[in-house]
């Protein structure tokens, strides 16, 4: 099988196709910009591990350059993953045309050419942050979804691109709403590597928004990889979109004290009031995805967390 997955130097993306490299046959085909927005020396580092399997390959460009998107697409690829995106919540407040351009004119251009070449499965990551500032929890795939802020309403307008522009076609297209994914090779714009960051280089100080009071839907790599490989080979028959979540949400603090037993230093925090474009809490319903893959159990918070410190500890340098 040929697949795509844009993204590839990118937190999800990178673990889905080391672990595609590592467990299966495949011809994994990768795109990635390696844009600046965080630590491009970490997106190399992903990349030069996944360029030691002969069955990989990469081409650098961003999904805005269509001549180069069409090029890539004559390998007739049986599936598409897209995760490349601007990421980043607060960001967006800070450069809004930035998400324009990638979360939308590139995602267009992508899903132009998986329409056109008639690609089976297109698996597109869309977000919690759809679900806005929601007060009903678990939050369910069929809430209605109000994003506050410029990432959200990107990953809102690609759900309905999506189900406008497939219609009458053969692929069928599967959303991944993502919870506060974390885990080993995790980016460093998000809280758990900012902490950890914190602890190694400790002169960093380290803010606490909303003075510890928010609640996450922290999910662990390692169960979003398990559900993406299980979407992979399930036979899809209707198009959906699914939450891919723990249904555990924890308090940032209570995160916090589980790293702090990984660690002899402990960071002085300074905390803040609620910063705008924030959610106070996710809680997503996991029902769906756990059914439809048949999925039984996801890997405890404290766990997945002393795996987190366990390979931070051993690859601290990659994030200097």
């Amino acid at each position: 099988m040929k697949i795509l997955i844009t993204g590839s130097a990118g937190f999800i993306g990178y673990n889905f196709c080391k672990f595609l490299l590592l467990n299966t046959n495949h011809q994994i085909h990768s795109i990635d910009n390696i844009n600046s927005y965080y630590s491009q020396k970490l997106k190399r580092a992903r990349l030069k591990d996944l360029k030691k399997y002969k069955n990989f390959k990469f081409y650098k460009f961003d999904l805005c350059n269509k001549k180069k998107l069409e090029r890539v697409f004559r390998f007739k690829f049986n599936c598409v993953y897209h995760f490349a995106a601007q990421a980043g919540v607060r960001y967006s407040l800070i450069n809004p045309r930035s998400y324009i351009n990638s979360n939308i004119m590139g995602f267009f251009n992508l899903i132009e050419l998986v329409k056109k070449n008639r690609v089976h499965k297109f698996f597109y990551a869309s977000s919690s942050s759809v679900y806005g500032d929601s007060k009903k929890f678990p939050l369910k795939e069929t809430h209605i979804i109000s994003p506050k802020n410029i990432y959200g309403l990107t990953k809102k307008n690609n759900e309905e691109i999506v189900e406008l522009f497939f219609k009458g076609s053969s692929t069928k297209y599967i959303g991944l709403r993502f919870f506060t994914v974390f885990g080993e090779w995790g980016r460093p714009d998000m809280l758990i590597y900012q902490y950890l960051n914190s602890i190694y280089n400790k002169s960093k100080k380290f803010y606490l928004n909303n003075y510890g009071n928010h609640t996450r839907d922290f999910t662990y790599i390692e169960d979003v990889k398990e559900i993406l490989f299980l979407l992979l080979k399930k036979k899809i028959k209707n198009n959906i979109v699914v939450n891919i979540c723990s249904n555990n949400p924890v308090k940032i603090t209570k995160v916090l004290n589980i790293i702090n037993k990984n660690f002899k230093y402990k960071p002085k925090i300074y905390k803040r009031s609620f910063q705008k474009a924030d959610v106070k809490k996710t809680h997503g319903s996991n029902s769906k995805i756990k059914y439809f893959c048949n999925k039984k159990k996801f890997v405890p918070l404290e766990i997945a967390l002393n795996n987190t410190c366990n390979w931070y500890k051993k690859n601290w340098k990659i994030f200097t």
